[in-house]
């Protein structure tokens, strides 16, 4: 089938390549010319695990351009999935979204193309999107007369993505659903035999990533759309509130002196429950869980509801940073004048995504109260100071660097190259060798019996 995808983010590279790993003929558009010409020469602008070896595997029938008339016209399904940033009240900012479909409507040019809000949108943005379409689409004909086609057809249909930013290529080609909502059957029919070689897993698996073992037919949801949109924001809001919970136990756990880490693990055996996002720590960051969480409660209040339980995720998740310089705090009684060492930048590891990220609150509450704060991370520092001029000057170069004369230093992001760090090389750096796991992830009475005073969020 013939593909276009709008916006070359996360979720439109990934589904583009993807797709044209699986045989489609792709053609992806971004208006940034300097990323257009990167991807050409494949390279890829974002730090994901795998993406440049899926983009030389996909080559063949993948392009890449900035004109929607070199993209749209033909295609069987144009995915739009451009950025759809928080307003200030907490709803999504649509001005990228409206741009695209009526880039979208003026290059149709097909007997029947299916156009995919790709993009996590507010419930209802399928019709708003179709309207659009259809607008942008009379101007056309009615201003340029002779020059449309009578038989073009189209329709809109949802496809929210579940991508986990660092998984996201397996979260494509091995999901564990996929969901596409239209009011046109003809449209669920097209996306159907689109993902047929991912929900059937007949395809060949990139020479990089294997299937896994336990991979089996997908589950494919066809709903309307309102309700594939709901799902999206239902699904994220309550991985974020199941990690808040956890976080929240934590401070409990705290105080009765339990182990958070044993309580989760004996929670997450319950198969009602399970053990994913039960990780407790410095609390979720990145652009969907804050994003998506907000602008659901500003869709609720739309229809004259509260949305208490996500918005105590929320509020949890928030207490969490500040958690961590307070438990530094209780430690060092003074933070003026002390070194802080933060090793991770980015939100999770195996990205350089900085959006939300928690170091980022932690460094600069620790710069107001008048501690000097050294930054590491194995992947996001050139992004970091593109994004954060203002705290570039404190990037280490090292991870020496960052233990050197410290009074304490952070494990903020998970990072591989932390965990298999030789910790007890650095002890002797420290001017106090205190660490604070905000992730719960060093084993405490190792890091005990090399001599650290070892302290994490939640106990």
């Amino acid at each position: 089938m013939k593909v276009c995808v709008v916006g070359t983010g996360y979720v439109g590279l990934t589904t583009g390549v993807s797709l044209a790993f699986l045989g489609h003929e792709v053609t992806c558009v971004d208006l940034d010319q300097a990323k257009v010409d990167m991807l050409a020469a494949g390279r890829c602008p974002i730090y994901e695990p795998g993406m440049e070896d899926l983009l030389a595997e996909a080559a063949p029938n993948l392009t890449f351009t900035t004109s929607y008339a070199d993209a749209v016209p033909g295609a069987d399904v144009v995915f739009v999935a451009v950025q759809t940033p928080s307003a200030a009240d907490g709803s999504p900012d649509l001005r990228y979204l409206r741009s695209a479909a009526e880039s979208v409507a003026q290059a149709l040019d097909h007997d029947f193309t299916v156009v995919v809000n790709k993009s996590t949108v507010p419930i209802g943005s399928g019709n708003w999107v179709d309207a659009i379409l259809r607008d942008s689409f009379q101007q056309r004909e009615n201003g340029s007369e002779g020059t449309g086609r009578n038989d073009t057809e189209f329709a809109v249909a949802s496809n929210p993505e579940f991508l986990r930013e660092g998984n996201a290529i397996a979260d494509t080609l091995y999901p564990d659903r996929i969901v596409i909502g239209s009011d046109n059957p003809r449209s669920l029919e097209v996306l159907n035999r689109l993902y047929r070689p991912i929900i059937n897993q007949t395809f060949t698996p990139p020479t990089f990533l294997p299937r896994p073992e336990d991979a089996n037919a997908v589950p494919l949801v066809s709903t309307d759309l309102a309700s594939a949109e709901l799902i999206k924001y239902a699904a994220n809001a309550f991985l974020a509130l199941k990690i808040s919970y956890a976080n929240e136990i934590g401070q409990l756990a705290a105080k009765v002196g339990a182990d958070i880490t044993e309580v989760a693990r004996g929670m997450g055996l319950d198969q009602r429950i399970g053990s994913r996002f039960l990780q407790p720590g410095v609390g979720w960051g990145g652009s969907c869980f804050g994003k998506d969480t907000k602008a659901l409660i500003a869709t609720a209040a739309e229809y004259n509801l509260e949305m208490p339980i996500v918005k105590a995720a929320r509020d949890v998740n928030q207490r969490q940073r500040a958690i961590a310089v307070e438990r530094l705090q209780d430690e060092l009684r003074i933070l003026k004048g002390r070194k802080i060492g933060l090793l991770g930048l980015a939100f999770k590891p195996n990205t350089d995504d900085l959006r939300d990220a928690p170091a980022l609150d932690i460094a600069n509450s620790l710069i107001a109260r008048g501690a000097r704060v050294k930054l590491h991370d194995p992947v996001a520092t050139e992004r970091f100071r593109i994004e954060q001029p203002e705290l570039a000057p404190y990037l280490s170069q090292t991870i020496d660097e960052v233990f050197a004369d410290c009074d304490a230093v952070v494990l903020v992001t998970e990072w591989g190259q932390y965990l298999e760090l030789d910790w007890s090389k650095f002890i002797g750096l420290m001017r106090t060798p205190i660490i604070l796991d905000g992730r719960h992830v060093l084993d405490a009475e190792r890091m005990r019996r090399i001599g650290y005073k070892y302290i994490a969020v939640a106990g």
